[in-house]
C-alpha cells in the first residue's frame, strides 16, 4: 500500500474560462503534487496554484486522469461538485468533420492536436510559414533538435494533423511554396479565438493581495557595461514596433519570441525568464533564407540595456548586417572592431592564440580567439565580450562568431569604450556569479520566404 503524501489537491472549474480547470496545492509536501500535474501539462500561475487548459476543451476529461494518478500516489485529491459534474458530462462536437471517428477516437485525434500546440508554444517547434488553403490553415514548421523533422499542418485548434513530413526543412518549405505561393506568409498564422482564450485562462491568478513595493535607492551613471539589465522583453517589444520590416513568428510564446526580418536571411530568438549566465538572445544571418548559417551572435539574461540597445539599433540598419559583403576575420577586420577600445586607453595583451582588451578598471573586456578565427565556416565563439569581476566570474557575456560584420562588432566596442547607462545602488554584497561556454540554442537555417 502507497504510504499517504502530506499534500492536498483541490480541483475545480476555472473562474472565467468555460473548460478550464484549477488545482489549489496545499501540504507539507505539496511541491510532489505540483511536479506531477506540471509533467501532465499544467502551468503554474501563482504559488501553488496551477491551471490545466486545452484547445480541445476536453480539461474535465484529463483533469479526472490526473486525479486518479495523484491518489494512487498517496495524494489526497479533492473535486468540487461542479468539476465533478462537468467530467461526468457526455458532449459531442457539433458538426464535427470525422463523423465516424468514437467518442473515444475524437477524443485520440484532438490530444495529437494539442500536443502540436503545446510544441509550438513552448518553442519545440518552429513555424516558417502559414496560409490559408481555401478552407483551413496550412502551415510548414520544423522540430527543434538535431534530428528534428520538417511537418506541414494541416487544420486548427482541436482537428490539426500532421499531413506530411520531409527531411529538412528546405524540403519543405520548397514544398510548400509550390502549392500556396499566393498565400504563404511568414511565421505562424494569427491565433485563432480558442488559443487567444487558452492563453488568457493561464494568465496569473490575483490570489494575494499586492505587497507595497519597497523603495529602491536612486539609479547612478556607469559605464554602459556595468549598467542595469531592464526589461529586456519591453527592449524586443519597442525594436519591433517602431521597425516594420520585422515581424514576430509567435507573439503568445510563453518561452520563446521568434523576430524575422522580411529579407528572411536575420532571425532574432529572444529566450524570455533566461537566467543571468544563460543564453538569453540569439542572433543568426544567412545568405540566402534556405542556406547555412553565416554567422550568430548570443547574450545572457544579466546583458546591459544599453548594450542591447546597440545591438538592436545596429540591427535597424541594414547595411550594417549585410551578409553579401560579410567575410572571415583577417587582421584588418579585427583592427576595425577594436578601434574604438584602442582609442580609448583600453589594455591590448597577447597570450597565445588570444588577443584580449581589458577595460582601465579591468571591470570588462573583448576576447578574441586566432584559432577559432581559422574555422570561417564553423559558428565557433570566436570573440567574447565579458563585464564583472573578470574575466572567469562574468555578470554577463556577449560571443560572436568568425563571420560576424566588423561594423557591428566596432559598433558595441564604441557603446563599450564611451556608453553610458544607469545602475540602482546594490542591495546586498554578493556578487552576480555566471559561467561561460554556455551553449546557445539553435536556429535553424531556413525561413520562409515573403509574399506581398
Amino acid at each position: 500500500m502507497t504510504p499517504p503524501i502530506d499534500a492536498h489537491v483541490r480541483l475545480d472549474t476555472h473562474p472565467t474560462h468555460p473548460s478550464a480547470v484549477t488545482a489549489v496545492l496545499a501540504g507539507a509536501q505539496a511541491r510532489i503534487a505540483l511536479m506531477g500535474l506540471e509533467a501532465a501539462d499544467w502551468t503554474v500561475v501563482a504559488e501553488n496554484v496551477l491551471v490545466l487548459v486545452r484547445i480541445d476543451h476536453e480539461e474535465p476529461y484529463w483533469a479526472e486522469d490526473a486525479a486518479k494518478h495523484l491518489s494512487a500516489e498517496g495524494i489526497t485529491v479533492e473535486i468540487t461538485p461542479r468539476l465533478r459534474e462537468a467530467m461526468d458530462e457526455e458532449w459531442t462536437w457539433a458538426n464535427y468533420p470525422m463523423p465516424w471517428c468514437t467518442r473515444s477516437e475524437i477524443r485520440r485525434v484532438s490530444n495529437e492536436a494539442q500536443k502540436i500546440h503545446d510544441d509550438i508554444r513552448h518553442g519545440q517547434l518552429l513555424i516558417h510559414a502559414h496560409a490559408h488553403d481555401g478552407h483551413t490553415t496550412v502551415a510548414v514548421g520544423t522540430y527543434l533538435g538535431r534530428n528534428g523533422k520538417s511537418v506541414y499542418l494541416h487544420g486548427e485548434d482541436h482537428l490539426r494533423q500532421v499531413a506530411d513530413t520531409f527531411d529538412s526543412p528546405a524540403q519543405a518549405l520548397l514544398a510548400f511554396e509550390k502549392v500556396h505561393t499566393a498565400d504563404m506568409r511568414p511565421g505562424a498564422a494569427p491565433l485563432t479565438d480558442t488559443e487567444r482564450a487558452a492563453a488568457e485562462a493561464r494568465a496569473t491568478f490575483g490570489l494575494t493581495a499586492a505587497k507595497p513595493a519597497p523603495s529602491r535607492p536612486e539609479p547612478e551613471t556607469v559605464p554602459a557595461y556595468l549598467a542595469d539589465a531592464g526589461d529586456h522583453d519591453a527592449l524586443l517589444d519597442a525594436f519591433l514596433d517602431a521597425h516594420g520590416d520585422w515581424e514576430k513568428w509567435r507573439t503568445w510564446s510563453d518561452e520563446t519570441t521568434h523576430a524575422i526580418h522580411e529579407s528572411q536571411t536575420l532571425r532574432i530568438e529572444r529566450t524570455h525568464e533566461a537566467p543571468a549566465h544563460e543564453t538569453a538572445w540569439t542572433v543568426a544571418a544567412y545568405e540566402t533564407p534556405v542556406s547555412d548559417r553565416m554567422w550568430v551572435l548570443t547574450t545572457t539574461g544579466a546583458t546591459p540595456a544599453p548594450v542591447l540597445q546597440e545591438l538592436l539599433d545596429h540591427l535597424a540598419d541594414g547595411d550594417g548586417w549585410d551578409t553579401a559583403v560579410s567575410a572571415p576575420v583577417d587582421e584588418r577586420t579585427v583592427t576595425a572592431a577594436t578601434q574604438p577600445l584602442s582609442d580609448a586607453g583600453w589594455k591590448h595583451t597577447v597570450d597565445g592564440r588570444w588577443i584580449r582588451w581589458t577595460s582601465p578598471a579591468a571591470d570588462a573586456g573583448v576576447q578574441f580567439d586566432a584559432f577559432a578565427a581559422q574555422h570561417p565556416n564553423q559558428t565557433l565563439a570566436t570573440w567574447t565580450v565579458w563585464a564583472g569581476p573578470n574575466a572567469d566570474r562574468p555578470t554577463w557575456t556577449l560571443t560572436a562568431s568568425p563571420r560576424t560584420p566588423s561594423s557591428l562588432l566596432a559598433h558595441l566596442a564604441e557603446n563599450l569604450a564611451q556608453g553610458t547607462g544607469s545602475r540602482r545602488a546594490q542591495t546586498t554584497g554578493r556578487e552576480r556569479r555566471t559561467n561561460l561556454g554556455i551553449a546557445p540554442p539553435a536556429i535553424p537555417a531556413v525561413a520562409a520566404s515573403r509574399t506581398r
